[in-house]
């Protein structure tokens, strides 16, 4: 599975951006997808994911409410819409899929096994 993250850029506190994630390759075998985030000098930390049986999607408690998490399942594409963004949203925004994730381990980056390439929000003040 290849994961190629865009969508990133710079922007206003406040606004709105919409990352994307588009799949390819053995596309149906994964049965969870995440985001994920890294700002500089901190670890890579949860944003959101869900599991691809239908469960309702998963969400950092810092983001809930701003950031939406869909899919486009025709198109094997990941979006995440992100709102009322703030300076301590910038990060690089990674997006993942794993072979065997369960609710209890969504947030552990260890438990996916595809990455993409990660794609630079900067939001300023």
């Amino acid at each position: 599975v290849q994961l190629q993250a865009s969508g990133g850029g710079s922007v206003q506190a406040g606004d709105s951006l919409r990352l994307s994630c588009a799949a390819s390759g053995r596309t149906n075998g994964y049965t969870g997808v995440g985001w994920f985030r890294q700002a500089p000098g901190k670890e890579r930390e949860f944003v959101a994911g869900v599991r691809l049986s239908g469960t309702n999607p998963m969400y950092a408690d810092s983001v809930k409410g701003r950031f939406t998490l869909s899919r486009d399942n025709a198109k094997n594409t990941l979006f995440l819409q992100m709102s009322a963004l703030t300076p301590d949203d910038t990060a690089v925004y990674y997006c993942a899929a794993s072979n065997g994730i369960i609710t209890s381990s969504m947030t552990i980056p260890e438990r996916y096994d595809y990455w993409g390439q990660g794609t630079l929000v900067t939001v300023s003040s």
